[in-house]
């Protein structure tokens, strides 16, 4: 039961993520078709078979099953459907065919355009409504894991990034952008020791991130790009939050506290905390803590061990407890403790943070889409198809609402790249056709365009089993 509960849960969470980007994506068809009054005959979200259908004026509305897709038909255009009835025959007024090519063409661009517009309010919204992390990038410094591509790359435990492609960094947050991973090649500056030193990713380097992020899922652990290419910031243990009634809440620790020892060994990081922690596989540890205030009561079960300064430094017993595939005490991270801090902004910087947000995925995705033409970048590794999206979709929708979003947002800019590229049946096929058409002052014949339009469709079809079959490959091994 509960299988089937889990396997329900992706197929609605694949279904609410395209069915929000797919419903944008032609009501910008729709809307432009609508301003050039040209009759839109049908508007569907998702394919048939249809579970509700509604018509109103020329237009019926529908929701199909197979939640891969949708259209917009509009009279007088070929279309997904390759139903050519009437189209050798004068165009009527409100036709597609009977409109100057300036207004099919902003119909046509008008799909790609609202998922790139809906894009943008998204990163401007969660701008606004969560504010912007600010981390300065000399004050990171990470530990490097052995045989990563970090360390492949000649990363060392210490290093602190503080520029990528060439241009210095400020913010950490600005380091592992979808443009500078699209880098060509993917390079970073990282400070060690008072020196700069510049390091330079191979070819393939997105596709080795892949590769690293499918084995630590597999392995149970959450997906990070820090992770897949082997690096972990250096925080300091400090903790900012306790759970409550968790193992470390029972234990008497409080936000402010500074782990000093896990088991008898020095915890002298966040990273050597969770280590540690994840290997007492849930046997009792004995955690030696400093909290800044010497005149503290110690809770019941705690030992004062000694003061110190102004500080008191505590010990005590703590098992802790399973979650997922790994142990927790349930402590919270103290990001300021490296100089984060969280800008509230307003509206208009918001705006303009989500316009840079998206442009900066639109010339990313391009980027490593001719990196894959050029088999720079795997595609076997790098495409993904609707099981990865259902996948992706529910990874997002547990880890929060402000995941979730940013994740749509990424794909919305995907989806628009995608349907501009110039192949026969999406939209930036039909563009192909409106060029030729503007150049030599007529369009193409009708047979030239349905048997285009068939090639194009069977290419989707054909690239739709592709990547269906290859993320079950990569999904289920």
């Amino acid at each position: 039961m509960d299988a089937l509960v889990n396997s329900l849960s992706y197929f609605l969470w694949v279904a609410v993520a395209l069915g929000i980007l797919v419903f944008v994506h032609e009501m910008g068809h729709f809307l432009a078709a609508r301003l050039f009054k040209m009759r839109v005959n049908a508007f569907s979200i998702g394919f048939p078979p249809n579970i509700f259908t509604k018509t109103s004026g020329d237009t019926e509305y529908r929701i199909g099953a197979i939640p891969l897709g949708g259209y917009v038909s509009i009279a007088g255009m070929v279309d997904e459907t390759l139903d050519a009835d009437g189209l050798e025959s004068e165009p009527e007024p409100d036709e597609y065919r009977a409109k100057p090519v300036w207004q099919r063409a902003i119909v046509i661009s008008a799909g790609v355009i609202f998922n790139f517009i809906f894009a943008i309010l998204i990163f401007a919204g969660l701008a606004f409504a969560f504010g912007q992390s600010y981390t300065p990038a000399e004050n990171m410094a990470f530990e490097v894991a052995p045989g990563s591509i970090a360390d492949e790359m000649g990363m060392q435990t210490g290093d602190r990034i503080v520029g990528v492609g060439g241009q210095p960094v400020e913010r950490y947050e600005d380091v592992f952008r979808p443009e500078t991973l699209a880098g060509d090649p993917f390079q970073i500056t990282v400070l060690r020791g008072g020196q700069r030193v510049e390091l330079v990713g191979e070819d393939g380097f997105v596709t080795r991130l892949s590769q690293e992020t499918t084995r630590a899922e597999q392995a149970g652990a959450p997906p990070s790009i820090e992770g897949a290419f082997g690096i972990a910031p250096r925080f300091p243990p400090v903790i900012e939050s306790v759970g409550m009634g968790s193992a470390a809440d029972e234990a008497g620790l409080q936000g402010g506290d500074r782990i000093l020892s896990i088991g008898g060994e020095p915890t002298d990081s966040w990273v050597s905390l969770t280590d540690q922690v994840r290997a007492s596989e849930g046997r009792p540890v004995t955690v030696v803590w400093a909290r800044p205030d010497s005149l503290g009561t110690a809770p019941e079960g705690v030992e004062v061990v000694e003061h110190r300064g102004a500080a008191t430094i505590y010990r005590a017993e703590i098992a802790p407890r399973a979650n997922g595939n790994g142990y927790q005490l349930g402590v919270g991270l103290d990001y300021s403790a490296v100089g984060q801090r969280i800008d509230q902004i307003g509206l208009g910087r918001a705006l303009a943070v989500g316009a840079s947000e998206a442009t900066g995925n639109v010339t990313a995705t391009f980027a490593f889409i001719g990196k894959m033409v050029t088999g720079r970048e795997s595609v076997r590794e790098n495409v993904g198809g609707p099981l990865m999206i259902a996948k992706a979709s529910k990874e997002a929708a547990d880890r929060g609402v402000r995941v979730f979003w940013f994740f749509l947002a990424n794909i919305s800019i995907a989806l628009a790249v995608f349907n501009v590229l110039p192949i026969p049946a999406l939209d930036g096929g039909h563009l192909v056709f409106l060029a030729y058409e503007a150049v030599v002052r007529r369009e193409p014949s009708l047979k030239v365009r349905l048997v285009v339009q068939q090639v194009g469709v069977a290419l989707i079809l054909a690239l739709m089993v592709f990547v269906i079959f290859n993320d079950a490959v990569r999904w289920f091994g």
